[in-house]
């Protein structure tokens, strides 16, 4: 397994060892103790699994007062995902980071607790799972607009296809106001 550090502190690519022969493929999605010895060693709680399709853009999402770490991975097609920093304390704070998953290249974005995350399709469709170590909290959420000028996130398509919802979000500025920071 390949762990690559990011300009973001604790944000992970990580690369598992696949297995491929003319049958196809087989690697491992996790392993407790590689992944802690990679870094990754909070309990995961929760597995979800999206499927969109081309140009769809779900985010930027976190939760307030219970934050969940991700592990992110694309088992069929391709997505371009991203974790920014929203912490106003954090020295690398407005900064992201984007990679992108793929069925093909097998790669995971570890997203610890406290980053917003967001993702857009680059297929046809695309399968995407994160593992969450935290429960879904209705009441607990929050987001920032996926086009924020402050946060300069280079998504590579035009015109996303949006939630209500996440077309509704604040940037950052005016959530750090809403909140008084």
């Amino acid at each position: 397994m390949k762990v690559t550090a990011t300009e973001l502190p604790g944000v992970l690519i990580v690369e598992p060892r696949v297995f491929g022969d003319a049958r196809g493929f087989f690697l491992e999605t996790f392993q407790v103790e590689r992944y802690r010895a990679a870094g990754i060693d909070l309990p995961f709680v929760q597995d979800n699994h999206s499927r969109s399709t081309r140009g769809v853009l779900r985010g930027l999402h976190f939760q307030r007062r219970r934050p969940q770490g991700k592990l992110v991975s694309v088992s069929r097609g391709a997505i371009y995902d991203v974790a920014a920093d929203i912490d106003p304390a954090s020295p690398t704070f407005g900064r992201c980071v984007g990679v992108e998953l793929s069925d093909a290249n097998h790669r995971q974005l570890w997203i610890p607790p406290g980053y917003a995350h967001g993702f857009c399709v680059l297929s046809a469709v695309a399968d995407t799972h994160y593992k969450c170590t935290d429960f879904y909290c209705p009441d607990d959420e929050g987001g920032v607009i996926w086009n924020d000028p402050q946060l300069d996130i280079p998504w590579p398509l035009g015109q996303p296809l949006l939630s209500d919802k996440d077309r509704a979000l604040p940037s950052l500025a005016g959530l750090l106001q809403a909140h008084g920071r």
